[in-house]
């Protein structure tokens, strides 16, 4: 159930007018041909010596016919449906954050083995492309990753192919491991304002053949790559959604369409960008307010893990947690807490991870049920502290014994925050579980003939993808 609106009923025509404008007279820069040649075929204006596509009023509008159409907003359940705990999967960090050295680098081969580590433990033997390695190639950065994965995780994730040419080495290596389509192609995020590049373009346009559900995960930022204005703000980054739906359609008359919205915000004094202020926020809930009366359709509100905070700590994981719980009163569904990511998903800290799995913990209280019986009831108690002068539930045995089936009892964190030093004790603690967690790791029992024919294809990779 949608709790909260922030647009009039009145205000969503002029929006989607808005947004036909723009579409229609700035259209969208597209660095793939195969895109604009379907787009034309559809009906689109291309002007292919400047790479752009732009869209006539009843095209957009034809196509807003047919989602509106295919759009049924489903019946709420009631029920909470709470985060589930963060793991190391497909974070693809550009830095890791080492609680134990305090000190920031650049993702690295050797990080990404025990990263691999812990989440293997953590996660019932499952580890995914957590940590980008620039300590290789960038070609072949995914396929050096993948084999990393094949050797240390007992339940190996995809890699993450940013470009098409990727794709399909990792589909052979993940053939000879025993893992079909062993890759993914991540989020599709354009370089905002309005343009698709070529890396960019070639994965949108193979995912649409390929009949997966595609769309934009978009991150505009109000007063830098939108207007700064609310209303700009929607206008702008529709127009950016609706011609990827335009061009998904183009590619494929019957794919599915999607999409998520990471609106940000900029900081006027430093010129930083934040995802997770309070008018960052505001621009994601209007959009999908905006989307969702207009089209039909919803699009997700992205979730916690990209905050500002650049260290681990309380701060970094409430900062998560309001804007996770934020989402979840403006669009009703809770998104994750976090993946132990700070400064807006470029570092990965192991220990801020360890954090957000207890608050995801937490926060799966909300998913219990109120569970009505005599004994729960405790009427025995009730009838025995009566105005509590003499005694008070605390010294009750029914208290004592069942305290935990119903508290909030933190393995590592404090209920209490009593400043810095709460913090430093706490994250020592974890430092100390994610120590604990990797020195009990144990390395699969992988088939060396496999992973010498992995090696083998990144070696023919790196010879066709680096000439």
């Amino acid at each position: 159930m949608f709790q909260y609106n922030l647009l009039r009923d009145a205000d969503i025509e002029p929006l989607g007018e808005g947004m036909f404008r723009v579409l229609e007279e700035v259209g969208i820069l597209c660095q793939n041909r195969e895109m604009l040649e379907a787009l034309e075929q559809r009906g689109a204006v291309i002007d292919y010596a400047r790479e752009v596509a732009t869209f006539p009023r009843r095209m957009s509008a034809k196509l807003l016919t047919r989602i509106r159409n295919e759009s049924q907003t489903a019946e709420d359940s009631g029920k909470f449906h709470p985060p589930s705990a963060p793991g190391l999967g497909t974070q693809v960090a550009q830095f890791v954050y080492d609680y134990s050295a305090k000190q920031r680098r650049s993702g690295n081969k050797a990080d990404f083995i025990e990263l691999s580590k812990l989440g293997v433990m953590l996660s019932e033997g499952l580890a995914g492309h957590c940590l980008l390695l620039t300590d290789v190639p960038a070609m072949i950065e995914p396929l050096e990753a993948a084999m990393l994965l094949a050797e240390y995780a007992h339940k190996p994730g995809p890699a993450f192919a940013w470009n098409v040419r990727q794709a399909d080495y990792l589909i052979e290596m993940g053939d000879i491991y025993g893992i079909p389509n062993w890759f993914t192609w991540g989020a599709i995020c354009i370089a905002h304002p309005l343009r698709f590049d070529r890396d960019v373009a070639d994965r949108f346009v193979r995912i649409a053949k390929s009949g997966a559900s595609v769309g934009l995960t978009a991150m505009p930022v109000a007063g830098v790559t939108t207007p700064v204005s609310a209303a700009g703000f929607i206008v702008v980054a529709a127009a950016e959604i609706f011609a990827a739906w335009l061009a998904a359609r183009a590619l494929n008359p019957d794919v599915s369409l999607g999409g998520s919205i990471y609106g940000g915000s900029i900081n006027m004094k430093t010129g930083e960008v934040s995802y997770s202020a309070f008018d960052a926020m505001f621009y994601s809930f209007s959009l999908a307010e905006f989307l969702r009366k207009w089209t039909g359709k919803t699009i997700t509100v992205g979730g916690g893990e990209y905050c500002g905070a650049r260290e681990p700590g309380y701060y970094a994981a409430l900062e998560k947690a309001y804007k996770a719980m934020t989402i979840a009163a403006f669009t009703g569904n809770h998104p994750s807490v976090g993946q132990g990511m700070l400064d807006d998903g470029k570092v990965l800290c192991p220990v801020q991870l360890m954090l957000e799995r207890e608050f995801a913990a937490g926060v799966r209280h909300f998913d219990s049920s109120v569970e009505v019986s005599p004994e729960t009831m405790s009427l025995d108690s009730i009838l025995d502290v009566g105005f509590g002068v003499d005694k008070s539930y605390f010294d009750t045995d029914e208290t004592l014994f069942n305290f935990r089936s119903h508290l909030w009892c933190p393995e590592f964190m404090e209920r209490e925050w009593d400043g810095a030093e709460t913090d430093e004790m706490v994250l020592q603690r974890l430092q100390n579980k994610v120590n604990e967690l990797i020195a009990n790791y144990e390395k699969p029992a992988v088939d060396p003939d496999k992973l010498a024919k992995m090696r083998a294809v990144v070696e023919r990779a790196r010879k066709d993808l680096l000439d």
